[in-house]
């Protein structure tokens, strides 16, 4: 969401201090949210 360039699951979680497995875990859920119609449809309000 920030833009530029994409990092590693490694180099995100070096970081902040986490393993790449919570990085994943973490990334997982916040598309599961992001993909709920009510949110999105938040989102869009929002960002519109």
């Amino acid at each position: 969401l920030g833009g530029g360039d994409p990092h590693t699951l490694e180099e995100i979680a070096n970081k902040f201090g986490l393993s790449r497995e919570r990085i994943r875990q973490l990334e997982k859920e916040a598309l599961r949210r992001l993909r709920h119609p009510r949110l999105a449809h938040t989102l869009r309000d929002y960002l519109a």
